[in-house]
């Protein structure tokens, strides 16, 4: 999968899968981030295969109803949000881009409502 040049750039690990749950492409960050399980090897892998349980099955329910899931997480010393967004092609379902971005000990929020 063609990506644009900023995607290889920017700040966070940006992962996509096509529908059946095959990696299509890591930008430069995802490929340092999952180094130790194969880096840019991982691209053709299934992503269901690099999840043990219970996350495994929380994925192949996410691929199954198509649903977004996002959380924060602690690796390294370093706090990531986790967005696992579901992506589509002429309004057909495609996969899935996960987006890792790092984040601050303290999170700003503002309520613009």
């Amino acid at each position: 999968m063609d990506q644009p040049s900023w995607v290889d750039e920017i700040d966070m690990a940006v992962t996509v899968t096509d529908a059946e749950g095959r990696i299509l492409a890591m930008n430069q960050k995802s490929v340092r981030t999952f180094a130790a399980d194969g880096g840019a090897a991982l691209v053709g892998a299934n992503v269901l295969d690099c999840h043990p349980e219970p996350a495994r099955s929380l994925l192949a329910g996410m691929f199954a109803t198509q649903s977004a899931h996002h959380y924060t997480i602690s690796k390294g010393g370093q706090r990531k949000a986790i967005h696992q967004l579901p992506w589509y092609r002429d309004g057909i379902f495609a996969g899935f881009v996960e987006l890792a971005i790092p984040i601050g000990d303290h999170l700003p929020h503002f309520d613009r409502g």
